[in-house]
Formats: C-alpha cells, structure tokens, sequence
C-alpha cells in the first residue's frame, strides 16, 4: 500500500501488520554539505573526499542522521492526523548510503494503543532501503495519532506551513505535553 494509504486514516480504522512504502529521495553532496553546517557534524567522513578515501567506506557517506532525518521526511505524515512523534527505539545502521544512492522506507504497524477518547499510540517498524533493496538502516517510531476523524477536523484548524504554526496546531501544555486534556493530570501522565 503506498504510504497515503495509511497516513490518511485516523487511529481507529488504522490495523496492525498493514504495510506502506514512500517514494525515494536521492541523497546528494549538496545534501552532505548541508547537514554538516546545519548541525555542526562536520566528520572528515562526511565531508572530506581525499580523507574518506581512505577510510573503509572508500568514498564520503551521509550521515546517519541525514538519513534518518530524510526517511521521516519521505513518510507523508497527515497532520489531521498524527499529533506528534513519541518516539524512535532501536535505530540500527546496517550499510552507509553513499552520494547518489536513492533511500526510501518501507514500513508497518506493530501495534496499536489506545491512549485516551482523541489520541492512540502507533508503532511503526521501519526499513530504510536504497536503491538496490539493500537495508540502509531499520527503526521502530511511535506516534500520537488522533483517534476520531470528526475531532481531527472539528475543533483544530489545518496547519500552515510554518512549523511554529504546526506547533500551535498539535498544542502543548506547560508542560510541553501535547493535546487537550493534558492539563488533567491524570490524563497528562498518557503524554510523559
């Protein structure tokens, strides 16, 4: 099933073991260059040709986090839908993606729990793949989405594009808890 598929649907008519795929993203060296000065992570493997010539890769590899970070990218996430992201456990690199390669994810649903009336919680297992089908990387994410689709529509307005306004959109409490009732305590403790 394409990744829309899945992504557009609220959390109660989500089931497990349903599969989905992205489309790909071409990792570049304008990409590697990039993500060094966003972050800082400036390792001569990732940004020195003649050093990384040396090295077991034989050539500069993209950061592991450029990768993970464009895998979540690829994933179409419905903001209608899904809240926030909860989590990422057990982000193992099997292979390094090299200048060039094409990544994209396949995934499914572990599992499904209901957490509260508005919100449950969605593992996905993940694979990211390159363009010869070899295993880039694997992850699970968990992922607040909303449960009944007239409350994904009623009582929020769609997101913008800015991400502060997307922020905004999911909303938070002081807490930097996210929803609604997360000013009830008890309710609260669903989002720690």
């Amino acid at each position: 099933m394409g990744a829309n598929g899945v992504f557009e649907r609220d959390f109660d008519r989500l089931e497990t073991g349903v599969a989905f795929a992205t489309a790909g993203r071409t990792i570049t060296e304008s990409d590697l260059v990039s993500f060094a000065a966003l972050t800082g992570d400036r390792h001569p493997l990732h940004t020195d040709a003649r050093w990384a010539a040396d090295s077991p890769f034989g050539e500069r590899v993209a950061h592991g986090m450029l990768v993970l970070s464009y895998a979540l990218g690829l994933v179409p996430f419905e903001p209608t839908r899904v809240v926030a992201l909860r989590g990422v456990d057990g982000v193992v690199f099997k292979r390094p993606a090299h200048i060039g390669d094409t990544i994209r994810v396949e995934g499914a649903i572990d599992s499904l729990e209901p957490l509260d009336d508005e919100v449950g919680l969605v593992t996905c297992r993940w694979k990211v793949l390159n363009e010869r089908d070899e295993t880039v990387a694997r992850a699970k994410l968990k992922v607040l989405w909303r449960r009944r689709e007239a409350q994904a529509t009623s009582c929020r307005p769609e997101p913008r594009d800015s991400g502060r306004e997307a922020e905004h959109f999911a909303g938070t409490d002081s807490g930097g808890r996210a929803g609604k009732q997360a000013i009830d305590s008890d309710v609260a403790e669903v989002y720690l």
